[in-house]
């Protein structure tokens, strides 16, 4: 047939041409289009009140630009080339009439067919009924019962009254007197094009503004677009720890989310979509170089107590440990004793582990040290007071302040006048003493009873630290200065 064709004269090669282009226009005019028909089509040319679109057959069809514009749109959203999805509201052989849905004053018949072939129709709702709203369709009274209003548990049904909207009829008896129609059904198989399509586009790394739909103790739900949501686990929420979501959000807030994984899960056969909040940020470990050195003193909060110390929270995402040694001069049992969760306290950089992410803090090096000056402070023979921290074999260990712990010998106990009242002597009672050695080398003060004290004297004092000590230490203190006359 090819060579044949080749072998024709050009006048009879352009017949066979435009027979060819008749042939396909003819098989067009045949085309049967009925009301209700769903079409895609391209806007072939914008009129100032109309909108021209092809059909595929050799009848274009007309939509009102009224009929494109959502509510508060002034300017058509749409340009020549761009594809609608419109349905046949009307067809006379001669034209064909476009529409998202159908309204109007229609009978009966236009009724039948929106019910017959799923065309969207035009309601508005004019009141709440039991179970429900009555809706004006076409000038007829129709029932949307209030599961079918919305895709969503309907919280306040009166937010819907006097708006218009476009429904399904899913029921129509008794000639139109009895009409059942549904919202919700339209916006599922709306939401359902948009996830199909939306899972098609979406990619791991991408960022979305998402609306909180529920809290849980583990995490949050997004909402990204109507019908899809995905889950922000309580670890993602924030580089600083967080208990609970509520710290951060509430229902309904917007927040930012980058999409981190996504996966089919095998039970339900959806989508799951893992959802971060704290990577829309830069790691706070990756700039620690340049924001904290060596020896700086800060203030943190304290997040946690352990057995071993307390974790402290330097920076949003930054948290460095501060070891139950280095929580305070004097001996501490429990962490909490010195700081409690939710508390802030001075600490000092002491080393900085960028490998593993670790940061060494004190608190008792941010105090200063107690031993500086310490000969302004105590002087030999100074009658001083203190509270037994720890009692040995060898003897007692008293604090005279935080960071300042002196020995009191077993062997100058057993020498005192009053050795037997020191038996009497418990952990935590407070106690008179002298200061008998000062090395500030060693760190060390030993200390000598003060034997002023006597029996009366012990009781009341263990009961009020503030009494004032004997004259012993005076009394000392001036046989030095005689002997250096």
């Amino acid at each position: 047939m090819t060579d044949i064709m080749n072998n024709l004269p050009e006048e009879h090669k352009k017949e066979e041409n435009f027979a060819d282009l008749f042939e396909s226009y003819s098989k067009g005019m045949n085309d049967d289009v009925r009301i209700g028909d769903k079409i895609k089509g391209q806007i072939i040319s914008i009129g100032k009140d109309c909108v021209f679109v092809d059909t595929g057959i050799k009848i274009d069809g007309v939509v009102d630009i009224d009929e494109l514009l959502d509510e508060n749109q002034e300017e058509l959203p749409y340009k020549e080339g761009d594809f609608l999805e419109l349905y046949v509201v009307a067809y006379n052989g001669s034209e064909i009439r476009l529409s998202k849905a159908m309204s109007g004053d229609g009978g009966i018949n236009v009724i039948m067919d929106a019910h017959e072939n799923s065309v969207p129709v035009e309601g508005k709702v004019k009141a709440e009924c039991k179970g429900g709203f009555n809706v004006d369709i076409m000038q007829k009274r129709a029932f949307c019962p209030i599961s079918q209003m919305d895709t969503r548990y309907v919280e306040d049904p009166k937010q819907y009254v006097g708006n218009t909207y476009l429904f399904l009829i899913t029921e129509l008896e008794e000639d139109g007197r009895n009409i059942i129609v549904s919202r919700r059904q339209l916006l599922e198989n709306e939401q359902k094009k948009a996830r199909d399509q939306f899972f098609k586009e979406i990619k791991t790394g991408e960022e979305f503004d998402g609306r909180i739909t529920k809290l849980m103790p583990f995490g949050a739900f997004i909402e990204l677009i109507p019908g899809i949501e995905g889950m922000v686990h309580i670890s993602e929420m924030s580089w600083s720890r967080i208990e609970q979501p509520e710290e951060l959000m509430q229902t309904g807030d917007t927040v930012r989310v980058k999409v981190i994984k996504i996966e089919d899960d095998t039970d339900s056969g959806k989508r799951k979509i893992a959802l971060s909040m704290k990577q829309i940020e830069a790691n706070p470990w990756d700039s620690v170089q340049e924001k904290f050195g060596i020896g700086d003193k800060l203030r943190g909060k304290v997040t946690r107590c352990m057995k071993f110390g307390a974790f402290v929270e330097i920076a949003p995402g930054i948290e460095g440990l501060v070891h139950i040694s280095e929580m305070s001069h004097k001996r501490v049992v429990h962490a909490e004793d010195v700081a409690e969760p939710g508390s802030t306290v001075d600490v000092m950089v002491k080393e900085i582990n960028l490998q593993d992410r670790r940061i060494s803090l004190s608190m008792r090096d941010a105090e200063g040290d107690p031993w500086i000056d310490i000969e302004k402070k105590y002087s030999l023979g100074q009658s001083v007071e203190g509270m037994i921290e720890k009692k040995e074999k060898f003897g007692f260990f008293i604090e005279l302040e935080p960071g300042i712990t002196g020995l009191l010998p077993k062997s100058r106990i057993s020498s005192s006048s009053n050795s037997a009242l020191f038996d009497k002597f418990k952990q935590d009672d407070r106690i008179k003493i002298i200061i008998s050695e000062i090395d500030t080398d060693e760190r060390k003060i030993t200390l000598a009873p003060n034997d002023s004290q006597e029996e009366g004297d012990w009781k009341s004092f263990a009961k009020s630290p503030e009494k004032s000590f004997g004259s012993l230490g005076e009394k000392l203190q001036q046989a030095l200065s005689q002997k250096k006359e």
